[in-house]
């Protein structure tokens, strides 16, 4: 009997995580690597350069953890530069291109859904205890924003076909090179179909779990699956409930009677 291939995590999930706050500092300073990088080897204007600067360490901001992480990344470098006093070489619309690249990655139509909140890497561990799934079963995550969920869920079953989907289509390219292995649609997460998969996953918000568990309802096969991290359908009777160390938990509801 052939043994099953081992599953090797790319390398950037190998990486040690960089604690707090580094990646502040890693941001800042990539930003003004690039302001001081434009004014050298492209000979732009300072306010052009400085503009660059501002988009470069704003960035970031959307893979730290908590608002407060990212208004900091986020706001480090124009501080920064009001404090030394080149700040006032840039043009009143330059300050608003961190919002414009936060606009980008965040759309408006997508702010009726929860905004970017990473799965924690062991949220659902565990899972497979309280979830009876076929072999080879089909994971989908509905609002994939960077991945995190979709490598939670593949942690729990290596050999699942893995799919999400996110509206913002900076998000979905790069989940799709951070999961190669996953497939990442970008689109609207109400308006696929979730007919073929086995198990939905959602870290969404509470006012969204009763849409959810809805659309599961009249889409997903009896005996299938909805998880939720976090936030639970009230009114509807859970199969199971798991609780993560940090206290928060995990609603598991079985699709039919």
């Amino acid at each position: 009997m052939p043994s099953s291939p081992s599953v090797r995590r790319p390398f950037a999930a190998r990486l040690p995580a960089l604690r707090w706050p580094l990646p502040a500092l890693l941001a800042w300073a990539a930003g003004w690597a690039a302001m001081l990088a434009m004014l050298r080897t492209a000979a732009l204007p300072a306010a052009a350069a400085a503009a660059c600067g501002l988009v470069v360490a704003a960035l970031p901001a959307l893979w730290a953890a908590t608002f407060w992480r990212r208004a900091i990344v986020a706001g480090g470098f124009p501080v920064s530069l009001l404090a030394t006093g080149v700040g006032g070489v840039l043009p009143a619309w330059a300050w608003l291109l961190p919002l414009a690249a936060l606009a980008l990655a965040y759309p408006v139509t997508a702010w009726r859904d929860a905004p970017v909140f990473p799965t924690p890497r062991d949220a659902l561990a565990g899972l497979d205890r309280h979830v009876d799934l076929p072999p080879s079963p089909s994971l989908h995550d509905a609002g994939c924003g960077l991945g995190h969920g979709l490598r939670a869920l593949r942690g729990v079953w290596p050999q699942a076909r893995v799919s999400g989907v996110e509206w913002s289509w900076p998000l979905a390219l790069i989940t799709r090179l951070r999961c190669p292995w996953a497939r990442v649609a970008r689109g609207d997460m109400w308006r696929g179909s979730w007919a073929a998969h086995d198990l939905v996953y959602l870290f969404q918000r509470p006012e969204s779990m009763a849409r959810a568990l809805a659309k599961a309802e009249a889409e997903m096969r009896p005996g299938s699956w909805v998880v939720s991290l976090e936030f639970e359908a009230v009114g509807r009777r859970p199969q199971a409930r798991m609780a993560l160390a940090s206290g928060r938990p995990v609603w598991i509801y079985r699709i039919g009677p």
